[in-house]
């Protein structure tokens, strides 16, 4: 019955036992919020975590809503405590999830969200965790003995706030179709915007993926040109130029394809050692004629692709154009460094790595390439310094150990 006593809670009481918890649900949020980032540490995108504590005023608005619907029961509230983990990206809903249930005891999972474009509900994932049983120990009894971890991106989070403030708290919620409409238009927007996010950070791991194993190519190739005369003594054998397994190449048509998209088939060739097709992407790429920046990063590109097929003189063009487009690339430099040792160029070599040194003095494998051309100018002092140098960047390197053994041994040290 309406006027029975058992469903009209008196707020002072209600007050008085909540007030009664506050410090410690304090440090408990306080220290799950570290049990939560300790169980995510290991994830690459480091989603930053939140704890919170309902207000009393949001807890009895909640308590007497519920009361209604079942006036003779006490109501079970589960959120009155809640850890936030708000993620960059959509796939990291996923790992956060996965890790977070090998760490606590999950009693539920509450998969929030509207899959109708007519309505505007937030998306979220709800985990209802069990509370270490050491930390009501150290801490006390909250009260309750389960929290709320509510998972979300960036932009989910944003519009879960802003909703909270115009139809959760309000007092007269959008009942017109044209504002249902426009609060509907919003949430797709961000709903797109995440889903564009997600497939730029793919195609972003793709092309890095790529661009590792280009550059770990590279690296294999340079050592195999310019360390045989150094440890084995042997005349320097020039690499025979891979061909291409495809044989002749068939580009897709002008304008079909994206500038990202190209960059990525070119890339996708030359790990697969495809370099004439490689270089014909990169090709294509220039003559879009993209910004200068762009420019330098395609013609190191092809340079190295150059390289691989040992097409020297073309790879030295190649990174001195990148140069044109951006005078302070240290990489371009040190590439061109490398070539032209292979070509016995010592002396110019030298001083391409000597300017790539200059821009970024950092570099061990620089100070190792610039110390063995002027090994073959027979200047031993100059390369066991940049051999010493080199090791103390990366200590752990054994064909510079190698060579500084080589190096003691011709100057009798």
């Amino acid at each position: 019955m309406l006027g029975d006593k058992l469903s009209i809670p008196s707020k002072k009481l209600l007050l008085d036992n909540y007030s009664g918890f506050t410090e410690i649900r304090r440090g408990i949020i306080w220290e799950l919020e570290s049990l939560v980032e300790e169980a995510l540490k290991d994830l690459p995108s480091h989603p930053l975590v939140k704890g919170r504590l309902k207000t009393f005023d949001s807890y009895y608005r909640k308590y007497l809503r519920l009361l209604k619907s079942v006036p003779r029961e006490v109501p079970l509230i589960t959120d009155l405590a809640g850890i936030r983990v708000i993620c960059p990206f959509l796939e990291d809903i996923a790992l956060v999830e996965e890790a977070l249930k090998k760490a606590f005891e999950v009693a539920e999972v509450e998969r929030k969200g509207s899959h109708n474009f007519k309505e505007f509900g937030y998306q979220s994932i709800h985990l209802l965790v069990r509370i270490p049983g050491e930390l009501i120990l150290r801490r006390g009894d909250p009260g309750f003995d389960h929290v709320e971890i509510q998972i979300r991106t960036i932009l989910q989070n944003a519009w879960a706030e802003v909703e909270h403030e115009l139809v959760y708290k309000a007092e007269f919620t959008p009942f017109d179709e044209p504002m249902k409409r426009k609060l509907a238009a919003v949430n797709a927007s961000l709903s797109l915007a995440d889903t564009i996010f997600q497939d730029i950070r793919t195609y972003q791991r793709q092309l890095h993926g790529q661009s590792g194993k280009r550059r770990d190519s590279f690296f294999k190739q340079i050592e195999a040109s310019t360390d045989v005369l150094i440890f084995t003594g042997d005349s320097a054998a020039e690499p025979a130029a891979v061909k291409n397994p495809l044989g002749a190449v068939s580009l897709p048509a002008k304008g079909s394809v994206s500038m990202d998209d190209l960059l990525l088939n070119a890339l996708y060739a030359h790990n697969r050692n495809h370099f004439e097709e490689a270089i014909c992407f990169y090709s294509r790429i220039l003559e879009l004629k993209p910004k200068a920046s762009i420019c330098s990063l395609i013609y190191k590109h092809r340079g190295m692709a150059n390289f691989a097929r040992s097409q020297y003189e073309e790879a030295v063009e190649d990174f001195s154009k990148a140069l044109e487009f951006d005078p302070r690339s240290y990489k371009a430099l040190y590439y061109r460094g490398i070539v032209r040792a292979v070509l016995s160029q010592y002396h110019d070599a030298t001083e391409d790595f000597s300017r790539s040194l200059a821009l970024d003095p950092y570099q061990p494998f620089c100070l190792y390439r610039r110390a063995q051309a002027y090994y073959h100018q027979e200047d031993y002092p100059a390369a066991l310094a940049d051999c010493e140098a080199s090791l103390a960047l990366d200590p752990v390197h054994e064909p510079v150990e190698k060579f500084r053994a080589i190096l003691l041994g011709k100057l009798r040290m």
